[in-house]
């Protein structure tokens, strides 16, 4: 019987590089439920966030002190990744899912 956990992807500040922030674990599945993305300084950034290495979100604009969530249902295979990045080490994400084994 498959066992479905909670499971927090990612959670801190943004790379100004493209950097992996997730990989499914060998023998499971995932499937990222919600992104957060804050924006902390006084101006406005930009973002980009990849499932295996294709952009969901490419140079999105995010205005000053604010936030952007998207509620989603993205499914990933063992081995695929989650990748992000900011123009801004003031962005900060939030990656939330599951994981069956």
């Amino acid at each position: 019987m498959a066992v479905t956990t909670p499971k927090k992807m990612y959670r801190g500040a943004a790379s100004l590089t493209n950097t992996t922030l997730y990989t499914v674990p060998a023998s499971t599945q995932a499937v990222m439920t919600k992104l957060h993305v804050a924006n902390t300084s006084a101006s406005s950034q930009t973002f980009t966030i990849s499932l295996n290495g294709t952009a969901i979100y490419s140079g999105v604009t995010i205005a000053a002190n604010s936030g952007f969530t998207l509620d989603t249902a993205e499914v990933l295979a063992a081995a695929e990744t989650i990748s992000g990045l900011a123009s801004a080490t003031s962005v900060n994400f939030s990656i939330n899912g599951v994981e069956t084994v």
